[in-house]
């Protein structure tokens, strides 16, 4: 037999259509279709870099919170840096970098 007929045989062949045709079904008509797994793992992708921000910043959080309840020096700093407080003879500069475009 040559290649030619080999060929027509495979493709002529119930097995190989009822294949092809799962296979089509599966890729663009199905409700869980490729299309929609990628677009759901890209997703959760996502969400698991949004956790792990989340994570670290809860984190410092804590470390922050347990030093303001421990140190009262470190009370005074919080209070100038993030809420810019200064004491009566005292002036406040607040120096912001422009963004560069």
């Amino acid at each position: 037999m040559t290649e030619r007929k080999i060929i027509y045989q495979i493709f002529k062949s119930r097995y190989f259509i009822a294949v092809v045709l799962f296979i089509i079904w599966m890729s663009f008509f199905d409700p869980k279709d490729w299309g929609l797994i990628t677009n759901r793992m890209t997703k959760l992708n996502g969400l698991h870099q949004s956790e792990q921000k989340l994570t670290e910043q809860i984190d410092d959080t804590k470390k922050e919170l347990k030093l303001l309840k421990t140190n009262a020096h470190s009370i005074e700093k919080y209070a100038r840096e993030k809420y810019y407080m200064k004491k009566d003879n005292e002036e406040i500069f607040i120096l912001k970098d422009e963004e560069k475009k």
